[in-house]
């Protein structure tokens, strides 16, 4: 994607976490080629089928994603956290780190599509 209001918001982003963020968000975005983004709660967030996860645009010592429904995503995501009835996040402190993480990332996305489209087909 290019050119979209999310190039936009990022473009006009002042933090020093943005490359962590941009580097999170690419590979969110290139998990699975029907991930989508949108500027949503005045924050960048993945969508597919419904809203996957936000990031916490003020956190300045590590980039963090809320999955809004992280808790319903099946499968065994280690560092996917928190104990709420639905929500889950996942921080970031570097470049390094998300990379570290690309592969749960890229299974959290395929996880959350496959249950998308079994929740949409029945």
């Amino acid at each position: 994607m290019t050119d979209n209001e999310v190039d936009v918001w990022m473009s006009h982003y002042d933090n020093p976490m943005k490359d962590v963020v941009e580097r999170v968000r690419r590979i969110v975005l290139h998990a699975d080629d029907r991930m989508g983004e949108c500027i949503k709660w005045q924050s960048p967030t993945f969508v597919y089928k419904g809203n996957l996860a936000s990031f916490f645009p003020k956190a300045t010592q590590h980039a963090t994603l809320m999955f809004h429904h992280g808790a319903l995503i099946p499968g065994r995501f280690p560092h996917l956290v928190g104990d709420g009835k639905e929500g889950r996040s996942m921080s970031f402190v570097s470049i390094a780190e998300a990379e570290e993480r690309r592969d749960e990332l890229c299974e959290i996305v395929s996880a959350w599509i496959a249950m998308r489209d079994a929740a949409n087909d029945g």
